[in-house]
């Protein structure tokens, strides 16, 4: 039963951890290719660089703060740009690197408690039948 609920919370925490490199390379490959479009104003912000599925849910107040913010941050954006023009393509590296060695972490603990795991169970000498955890407690 240890096994399986070590090895269950093991993949969720992988999924959880694919999810979380997922969206952190979609949203920054995003902002990486609409950061071009910052230098043109206000006026390209409010067009471009918020997604649809976005500016539904914005209530107008807080699009005219974005637009306020972009228009600031667009030079600054687009002068990085310039200046370390292999970013874009190096963010797809950087989030498979990443993810790899988050993987491989999360698959070592696994594999860890899975070791640690089946040492008490063998310390304890039991196979894990209701028998023998009754004459283990009443030692």
């Amino acid at each position: 039963m240890f096994y399986a609920i070590n090895w269950f919370l093991s993949l969720a925490l992988l999924a959880l951890w694919s999810l979380a490199c997922w969206g952190t390379h979609a949203v920054t490959v995003w902002v990486v290719s609409s950061a071009g479009a910052l230098t043109g104003g206000s006026a390209v912000a409010t067009t471009i660089l918020v997604p649809g599925w976005l500016k539904a849910w914005m209530p107008p107040e807080l699009m005219g703060q974005w637009e306020v913010f972009v228009s600031s941050v667009g030079p600054v954006v687009q002068a990085v740009l310039e200046a370390v023009p292999a970013l874009a393509g190096g963010i797809t590296f950087l989030a498979w690197a990443l993810w790899g060695v988050g993987a491989i972490v999360l698959v070592a603990f696994a594999v860890s408690i899975h070791i640690l795991i089946g040492l008490v169970k063998r310390h304890s000498g039991g196979t894990g039948s209701p028998g023998t955890t009754k004459e283990a407690l009443a030692r």
